[in-house]
């Protein structure tokens, strides 16, 4: 479920009208770091909800290890090693919403036996996406009025943040402690959401990423070609660079051939929702909805 279906979030600020151009100033939702840190770890599981964050994590531990020693190998009745299985999880949980290569992920899962053959490891994360454990954020492909190569490889998540928490073994408090590793991980609460939300109407999300190192960590684009664009920021702090990374981004699109964004926004964990000077909008998450 997202912030939304779990009462977190507010619902204020409409992904539906986002693409169409439109957003409502909103004010402060009430959600903290330190609540984002618990709904990081506990995540969307109808069925976890109301009961503790060491009970949620211990349940979801379980459940990591549930797929690495039985369901995988159901998938198409091919014997798979459950502790490179679990090795590939908490590789993946390291690299959450990142471009992390497979060769990488191969590596990792492969431990002092030496790496995984590439195609042994798309293997893996093939099985993985078919149990709906991880679910990869393919890249949108614009047409550019630039020099730069756009780059086509998807970003990694879980289909809930809070499967990378356990991998990690990590805790809510360990989180506050390491606000890198947060912030990807709020970035995957934010794509989880954002995805839910799509849903509704008839969208879906992508990322984009190019030969000079831009990068929009999600495109929401319509079956009729509508679409917003949104980078996802932990600290307030963060809001200048994000915004005019935007804006940079939307400089190097060809409108003339794929449409002007409906919207340019960050998305962030507190605070008010308001338009900026440069007309890039600030949203918090506990007021996005569907």
């Amino acid at each position: 479920m997202s912030l939304f279906e779990t009462g977190r979030s507010v619902g204020c600020v409409s992904l539906a009208e986002l693409l169409e151009g439109r957003m409502n100033p909103s004010g402060d939702p009430g959600l903290t770091v330190v609540d984002l840190a618990e709904e990081v770890s506990v995540g969307g599981w109808p069925g976890l909800r109301g009961r503790g964050v060491a009970t949620v994590l211990l349940a979801l531990g379980d459940y990591l290890d549930e797929i690495a020693r039985v369901d995988i190998n159901r998938v198409d009745g091919t014997h798979r090693d459950p502790n490179r299985v679990m090795r590939l999880l908490q590789s993946l949980a390291r690299n959450v919403a990142t471009h992390v290569a497979v060769a990488t992920l191969a590596k990792d899962a492969g431990g002092a036996d030496g790496p995984l053959k590439d195609d042994t490891a798309r293997e893996y994360l093939d099985a993985l996406e078919r149990l709906m454990v991880v679910e990869d954020q393919p890249v949108w492909a614009p047409h550019l009025r630039s020099k730069y190569r756009l780059r086509r490889a998807p970003k990694r998540h879980f289909v809930d943040p809070s499967l990378a928490v356990a991998g990690l073994r990590s805790t809510p408090e360990r989180l506050l402690s390491d606000l890198n590793m947060f912030g990807f991980l709020f970035e995957s609460l934010v794509v989880r959401d954002l995805r839910i939300y799509a849903q509704a109407a008839d969208a879906h999300v992508l990322q984009y990423r190019d030969s000079s190192g831009l990068e929009v960590d999600a495109i929401v684009e319509t079956r009729d070609g509508r679409w917003a664009a949104f980078e996802v920021k932990l600290g307030q702090g963060q809001v200048d660079d994000a915004a005019a990374s935007l804006l940079r981004f939307a400089e190097r699109i060809d409108t003339s051939r794929c449409g002007a964004p409906a919207l340019l926004g960050v998305i962030v964990a507190t605070g008010y929702g308001y338009c900026r000077d440069d007309g890039v909008h600030v949203i918090p998450v506990g007021a996005l909805g569907p």
